[in-house]
């Protein structure tokens, strides 16, 4: 694919299926902050990025990931029913699951009771900000995309909620963090029982969805938005 370092991370995932998944394995922030270059993002990192490029061009090609050709109406229905559906689902799980775990072995392990904290703070983080999502901003992207006059919205211009989802995602992957960083990248100890692991493997899979369900709003989904708006008042 002959891909060069100085693309966005963001462009990165758009252009090349899986990309995200490489990305993601070397700790590359492509949905905060996808708007870095992959030469800046892997000199932060202590990255080789003619390696990171090698592994990139070792996909398989095919057509652009299924969200990229997507309107801003479509892409809001893709993401309630892909990353909504999943967080709705999952979060109770985790958190649930944290409780067991927390409650058997945190003698030997006592960064359980933490986990299980950060656990219960990141469901109380995202489920009223997907809430907010569901019955304001995307209702708000779905008038605007069908809209035949230019519409009116009470919070003035669609770019203000969209700031506040934005700076309410930094939120989400500081806790992310905070929960890779307390177990080690997710690494399971010897001693773990079935619950165990399945809730580290849980969060691992929690930690990978949502980063691209951010990217695909911050970085697909707004710049788009915000750039319909401005269709219909330049001034905007």
């Amino acid at each position: 694919m002959n891909l060069s370092p100085d693309l966005l991370l963001a462009e990165i995932v758009d252009l090349v299926p899986g990309a995200h998944r490489v990305l993601e394995s070397h700790g590359l922030d492509y949905c905060c902050g996808g708007q870095q270059t992959l030469i800046v993002a892997c000199g932060r990192a202590d990255l080789d990025p003619i390696r990171v490029i090698a592994e990139l061009d070792a996909l398989d090609a095919g057509p652009a990931p299924d969200w990229v050709p997507l309107s801003p109406g479509l892409l809001v229905d893709h993401l309630e029913a892909i990353h909504h559906a999943y967080l709705h689902a999952e979060l109770p799980r985790i958190v649930a699951l944290a409780d067991k775990v927390a409650g058997v072995h945190s003698s030997r392990h006592p960064e359980l009771v933490e986990l299980h904290q950060l656990c219960v703070a990141l469901q109380a983080d995202l489920e009223p900000h997907m809430t907010k999502e569901e019955r304001v901003l995307f209702p708000m992207i779905r008038e605007l995309s069908t809209a035949i006059s230019p519409p009116s919205f009470h919070c003035g211009s669609v770019a203000n909620p969209i700031s506040m989802m934005m700076r309410e995602h930094e939120h989400t992957g500081a806790l992310l963090l905070a929960l890779r960083q307390l177990t080690d990248g997710y690494r399971i100890p010897e001693d773990a029982c079935a619950s165990y692991r399945a809730l580290y493997e849980g969060l691992a899979a929690l930690e990978a969805d949502t980063h691209l369900h951010i990217h695909k709003e911050n970085n697909a989904l707004f710049p788009a938005v915000i750039e319909l708006e401005q269709r219909w008042s330049p001034a905007v």
